[in-house]
């Protein structure tokens, strides 16, 4: 099956070379997400050989939906949405893929609690993650252990979601209409470290003011 990696970035030019290196050797598409970067990230992603989608707006949701858009006239079979931060483990894609193309999945997300580096997640992240899941368990009754944002998802059902969230409520839309819309889900173990470079969201005061808030509004408009 034909694998498209999207890569959410902005200001990640330290760490693309590592993230765009482990991936390499799998040969699949791969497409830098540039969310206004002021540090030459879209540049970085050229020179290493992956495509580069802009979206000078600034926001999570609106960075992927450019990826996405970039890869809609030749689809793949599954897309993965993996943090351009190093974060996250390229040699863990197939674990997320694995599920989708064996029949098994729609969605799999990348559960970062057992097996992932405990200082990679900072404590506002972990205070949202409880957060979010438990709204979304009081809405659906579905019960999510993570809103990991590395996820791989059949592009069919990605379609079908019909997605439009544009900042931090990305993940909890997706999580929400995949269980309203009957998707089969499924979350895996995969490991997780600590970020190259600041976050600009979790490291911040205001960062984490704004997504908390994004979050629960997308918990609301999306229930």
């Amino acid at each position: 099956m034909r694998v498209a990696i999207l890569l959410p970035c902005r200001d990640e030019a330290r760490a693309l070379p590592a993230v765009l290196g482990a991936l390499r050797p799998a040969g699949h598409r791969v497409v830098v997400c540039d969310n206004g970067s002021t540090d030459g990230s879209g540049d970085v992603a050229r020179s290493l050989g992956a495509e580069v989608a802009t979206e000078p707006a600034r926001g999570y949701g609106g960075a992927v939906l450019a990826g996405i858009a970039l890869i809609r006239a030749d689809p793949p079979d599954i897309v993965v949405i993996m943090d351009g931060d190093h974060s996250n483990y390229a040699e863990d894609v197939p674990a997320l893929t694995g599920p989708i193309a064996r029949g098994g999945a729609d969605l799999v997300i990348g559960e970062r609690l057992t097996l992932g580096d405990r200082a990679g997640l900072t404590a506002p992240q972990r205070v949202g993650n409880r957060l979010a899941t438990a709204l979304i368990r009081a809405q659906t009754g579905h019960r999510y252990a993570d809103m990991g944002p590395f996820r791989a998802i059949r592009w069919a059902s990605l379609v079908a979601l019909e997605m439009e969230d544009r900042t931090w409520g990305w993940n909890v839309e997706m999580q929400i209409k995949a269980v309203k819309r009957g998707l089969k889900v499924v979350e895996v173990p995969v490991r997780n470290r600590v970020r190259i470079g600041d976050s600009k969201i979790s490291g911040t005061l205001g960062g984490v003011a704004r997504a908390g808030g994004k979050i629960i509004y997308a918990c609301w408009k999306y229930r």
